[in-house]
Order: structure tokens, then sequence, then C-alpha cells
């Protein structure tokens, strides 16, 4: 089965070592039999969101209203089965080019409002960070959260950073790190392929007896517990009072 794995480079040094974790990522991928392309975000026009989805939830679609480069990154995301954002660190987050492009997919996840789900799901997700000081895993927890916000699987060991000076490619964990976030993206593709299931869905009468049942055990819990707690809270407070010479 193909599979294609697009990697977005976030960094205006295209020789540096956000694009040399990138590159050896997209051979991890390659290396599991997925084709794979690299886009550079600094040669093209990705202007900032302008918000439409603050005003008027069903402004917001696809495609964007914004007529730039960001139209042509829309349809190879689509076609794509797993990407891998590569950012450098910049004072603790991604770079500008980065925070853009990631605004702009909005126009995709909103998509759940007009058609129940959204465009990117089902798609899976991988990290890169690189800086030469302290920031990058938070960089990546927030790029984590964001894309499986937005519907995207994260599968395990997707992610790998490096925060020194000097040739990341003489690093031999990064390196290897890099290679497995590829294999990791490449493989799960593969899989959420050929299994097409829909991960978030509009439960209905499922969901409401999830709820009352969640809500009564809930109640039954409170009732038994709580004269309990209130007890130790009670000895603990007497307890403490005694230690201090203020109980006697």
């Amino acid at each position: 089965m193909s599979i294609l794995v697009l990697g977005v480079n976030g960094s205006p040094r295209e020789y540096g070592n956000t694009y040399r974790l990138l590159r050896v990522a997209l051979e991890g991928a390659r290396s599991e039999g997925a084709r794979v392309e690299i886009r550079h975000l600094h040669r093209m026009r990705i202007e900032p969101c302008k918000g439409c989805v603050s005003d008027d939830e069903r402004s917001c679609r696809y495609p964007c209203i914004i007529d730039d480069d960001m139209k042509r990154l829309y349809d190879e995301l689509l076609e794509a089965d797993g990407l891998i954002i590569a950012t450098p660190v910049y004072w603790y987050n991604v770079s500008g080019h980065v925070k853009n492009f990631i605004d702009r997919l909005t126009a995709l996840e909103n998509m759940i409002h007009f058609e129940g789900r959204s465009w990117l799901e089902g798609k899976v997700a991988g990290f890169i960070a690189v800086g030469n000081d302290v920031g990058a895993l938070a960089v990546i927890q927030g790029l984590m959260a964001v894309m499986n916000s937005m519907g995207m699987l994260v599968p395990p060991w997707a992610l790998a950073y490096y925060e020194r000076r000097g040739d990341v490619l003489e690093d031999e964990q990064a390196i290897l790190d890099a290679w497995n976030v590829g294999r990791a993206v490449a493989i799960a593709a593969k899989l959420l392929k050929e299994a097409d299931v829909r991960w978030y869905v509009v439960a209905g009468a499922p969901l409401q007896r999830a709820v009352r049942r969640a809500r009564r055990e809930a109640r039954e819990l409170e009732l038994r517990q709580r004269a309990t707690r209130l007890k130790l809270f009670k000895a603990l407070a007497k307890a403490g009072l005694k230690q201090t010479g203020l109980g006697d």
C-alpha cells in the first residue's frame, strides 16, 4: 500500500540542523516504503490567520479565503498520509513560519462543522525541534497537543530534538531518534490507511448512557466516601493541633 509522508521545514536556514534531522526522518520513512516530499516554509507566502472562526464558526473552511501558497499546501496535506513538522526553537516556541502554517490548518480541522469530521483526522504526525538552548521538548509538547486536537494520530517515538550547537549529524542519539520518527509515522500511516477508522464521532444515545452511568456511580462513591474523608480530615487536623501544642 502506497503512502506519502510530507516533511515541513520551518527553518529559514535550509542547510541547518532542523533540515538535517528532517531529512534523516524522511529517509527513515522511505525505509518503510513511504514516498516522501519536503517543503521549505520560508520559500512560501503563508499569511497569518485572520481569525474568521472567532467571528463565525462556519466562515472558516476549506478553501481558505486567503489567496496565498497555503492553498497548494492544503492539497498536498490532503494527499499525504503522514506529516513531519520540523522547527527551530525561537524563544521557547516554534518559528513564525511554523506558527502561521499551523494556524492556517484550522480551515481543514474546522470542516468538522460541515462534514462531521476534521479533514486531518486519521493522518499521522511526527515532530522535530532544534535549538542551541533549552525548550525543544516543550515546543514538541505543544505541537503534539495541537495536531492531536486537529484529529491527527501521534504514534510512539514520534519526536526528536537537539539542544546544542554543532552539527547534529554527529549526534548518534539525535539522528537515531529522527530516523525512528520517520519510521513511526510511516508505519502508523500504513496501519491507519488499512483500518479506515473514524476517531471522533457524535455518539448520541450511547454517550448519554455513559453520562448517566458516570453521574450515578460518582454519586454513589461520594456518599460512601464523604463521611470517611471528613473523619480523616478531622483526625489529621486534631493531630496537627496536638503537635503544635494548640490542641491541649
